[in-house]
């Protein structure tokens, strides 16, 4: 029976490194959609410009939204040190 076991096989599909990668990952995304998100005004006859269009909810955001993008497909291709 312990022939069939291969001393190195685990549980896990992934090494540690890659798991802590996918969850800072998931935290950029996290983070880039809160700041997405919001814009409501108190008055729906009122527009605020300063509100919808400013920097971090049209800049700062999506650029965390891609490198979590990026992180996460960084950490599904990275490959264990054997």
């Amino acid at each position: 029976m312990s022939a069939l076991k291969d001393k190195n096989s685990s549980i896990f599909l992934f090494d540690k490194t890659n798991y802590i990668l996918i969850v800072v990952g998931v935290f950029l995304l996290l983070i880039g959609f809160y700041l997405m998100s919001g814009g409501k005004s108190e008055d729906v006859h009122q527009f605020h410009a300063e509100e919808v269009f400013s920097t971090t909810r049209i800049t700062l955001a999506p650029i965390l939204v891609l490198l979590g993008l990026v992180v996460e497909i960084f950490a599904i291709m990275h490959k264990p040190k054997q």
